[in-house]
């Protein structure tokens, strides 16, 4: 992170920092543990430690469904 924050210096980032970062790793951090589960999305959602509605809301936003 800190290597990332010396990446980005003071540019302005219009979305916030918080956003910037999840778009960075969500999409591929939704990727792997989905397939790390051979798919199984009540599997990947626990592990994520969200419910699975909240699972697939998160893959269709990314297009990963």
């Amino acid at each position: 992170m800190r290597r990332y924050l010396a990446d980005i210096g003071d540019t302005p980032c219009t979305e916030g920092l918080h956003a910037l970062v999840l778009r960075e790793v969500e999409t591929p951090l939704l990727r792997e543990v989905l397939a790390f589960h051979d798919g199984n999305q009540s599997r990947a959602a626990s592990a994520l430690g969200i419910n699975r509605a909240t699972l697939r809301k998160k893959l269709a936003a990314h297009g990963l469904l």
